[in-house]
């Protein structure tokens, strides 16, 4: 999850974009004092706004994160913790849950606008869904009547069991009342996502303040009595949607202000971001370097090279046993490596050719999860097993009784002829979609589309390229997707993310009243007993519906010079090693 509020799933390195690198150098001092760290990634950058569905990859949020700042983030022990130096929030009553937020003077946009309450009203509006009034169609999520506004990659579910925010006369409070409450209230509201002031003029309003207006002018979306199109709303849903997505640096410096402590100076397309320290920035944790240089490097190896030739000072690879054999190789380089609070995954579309339960069944028996675990984390993790859940993790409470009610002991084994016998002398073509630039999803695609070709299925390769393939997640043109989610480490609320009926990362369209209802009811609850209970019930009705199959939970390995002194800390959440940023220094 990477967005504003916190606790937003993210498309991860298992599966957004990658691309090839360039030969920026880096650990040199600059003049300022502050040097420049150079940082290897797999992915592409496309977004400068991460919460919609389309800029929701783990690289658009790494960037975000270091060019944001808020009420609070979460520490490598995935603990909330607040700065106080951008503002406080507190909980002013249980009953109803009232939570009131308060931004510090001081605070503003790199354009010298103050983040005020405006900003974060364009956030609730977004994230709650409130306006929204459209019925979908549950097998392929289309809006079959009413509007659909914002694409908001996160699940409104929480906060559309809110009252529109109420804010203060000098915009620096606003506070948020619940109508029921709301298990993840701490973390619904971090930074502002993109600045209220840009939005609204790029949608064709005086400022800020007349969004604002806009908004509070409207009714609560009813899907039962749709009303007309607000035309003025679809113009600012639609910008928000799409006019912050770029692969280059806009020459309009509106569409990439920070209020963090960098702020991005230069990108090369598919290539670098390069982001500079942001003077000004005094509400949170300085920067200790001048310059931050993220190179997009898609080949493992490449960027061990790099790294062993100090072109880069931090890598952060696919991993596997030869990655983490080549870096443990190179003179001084400081490793981190563990389980990862993310997760490979197969999922299928609930149309096309796999709007036949039995056809999903049939194809989910012929997937040969453990060949594909054997074959990408065995070496690297010898104790490695596939993943028999779609909700939880080893780790957690919940996994074990998960893994033996929810129906995954049937899919321990490849099924050929038992795929057969349910297709029934069928030989259904089957569109698969992965990122052909990342060599696991590569491996995982071909001892799939082998082993389903035996039960008779036509595979058709649709792997896309680096910097299309986030994009085309829930587009139609493909059956069946192998991607991963990346998770923040705290909050419930990305279970309604993924499989909430009509949630935009909803990208299989997958829909069920009975799990709808159990997860408005985990969105709520506080009991943590409870919480495991219900989503041990939602995974259960997952898989009973042939969903799709998790495959394993992904391992993690960062590499830093030994001329980083600064941030070496494993963090196993969706901003990886930038989850510091601020800490990272040179000798």
């Amino acid at each position: 999850m990477g967005a504003a509020a916190i606790a937003a799933l993210a498309l991860s390195a298992c599966g957004g974009n990658t691309g090839g690198g360039n030969n920026a150098a880096s650990g040199s001092s600059t003049s300022s004092g502050g040097g420049q760290i150079t940082v290897a990634e797999v992915n592409g950058f496309s977004s400068f706004n991460q919460s919609t569905a389309n800029g929701n990859s783990d690289i658009n949020g790494k960037i975000w994160y270091s060019t944001h700042a808020g009420f609070n983030y979460i520490s490598k022990d995935l603990e909330v913790v607040k700065n106080e130096k951008f503002g406080k929030y507190e909980k002013v009553s249980d009953d109803p849950l009232t939570v009131k937020y308060t931004i510090n003077d001081g605070v503003k946009w790199s354009d010298g606008t103050p983040v005020t309450a405006d900003d974060y009203v364009l956030a609730w509006a977004v994230y709650s869904g409130w306006y929204d009034d459209a019925t979908l169609d549950p097998n392929t999520g289309e809006v079959t009547k009413g509007n659909q506004y914002f694409e908001y990659a996160g699940t409104t579910l929480g906060l559309n069991n809110s009252k529109f925010p109420t804010v203060s006369e000098d915009k620096k409070s606003f506070t948020i009342e619940y109508t029921v409450p709301y298990a993840d209230w701490e973390i619904a509201f971090n930074a502002p996502e993109v600045p209220a002031h840009v939005v609204a003029k790029k949608s064709g309003l005086a400022d800020a303040n007349a969004l604002t207006s806009l908004f509070k002018g409207m009714k609560k979306g009813d899907k039962a009595s749709p009303a007309p199109k607000n035309a003025q709303l679809q113009k600012v849903a639609d910008f928000y949607n799409k006019g912050f997505d770029s692969t280059s640096l806009p020459s309009d410096p509106s569409l990439y202000l920070s209020n963090g402590p960098f702020v991005v100076s230069s990108i090369t397309d598919g290539e670098s971001v390069t982001l500079k320290k942001n003077p000004d920035y005094t509400w949170g944790t300085p920067a200790k370097v001048d310059t931050i240089v993220m190179r997009t490097i898609g080949d493992t190896q490449a960027q061990v090279q790099a790294l062993k030739n100090g072109e880069v000072d931090i890598a952060a690879p696919q991993a596997s046993a030869d990655t983490l054999t080549s870096l443990e190789e190179i003179q001084g380089a400081q490793i981190q490596k563990g389980d990862q609070l993310a997760y490979d995954h197969l999922d299928l579309n609930y149309s096309g050719v796999f709007a036949d339960k039995n056809v999903r069944d049939a194809f989910m028996k012929t997937v040969p999860r453990k060949q594909i675990v054997e074959g990408i984390l065995t070496k690297m993790k010898p104790d490695a097993k596939i993943l028999d859940s779609q909700l939880f993790v080893p780790a957690q409470d919940g996994y074990e009784k998960a893994a033996q009610e929810n129906g995954s002991q049937n899919y321990q084994d490849v099924d050929i002829e038992g795929a057969k016998k349910l297709l029934a002398g069928k030989t259904p073509t089957v569109r698969i979609m992965y990122n052909k630039d990342n060599p696991n999803r590569v491996d995982a695609y071909t001892l799939i589309a082998q082993s389903a070709t035996q039960a008779g299925f036509k595979i058709v390769n649709n792997g896309a390229a680096a910097k299309e393939w986030s994009g085309k997640l829930g587009d139609g043109t493909y059956d069946a997707t192998v991607f991963g989610w990346t998770n923040p480490g705290v909050g419930v609320v990305g279970t309604s993310q993924i499989f909430g009926t009509g949630q935009s990362s909803n990208f299989n369209k997958f829909s069920s009243p009975e799990a709808d209802k159990l997860m408005s009811e985990l969105n709520k609850t506080t009991d943590d007993a409870k919480k495991t209970e219900l989503q041990q019930q939602i995974d259960k009705l997952v898989w009973d519906s042939k969903y799709g199959l998790p495959l394993f939970q992904s391992y993690g390995v960062e590499a830093f010079s030994d001329r980083v002194t600064g941030g070496v800390n494993y963090n196993p959440q969706q901003y990886g090693v930038w989850w510091d940023v601020w800490d990272w220094q040179l000798k």
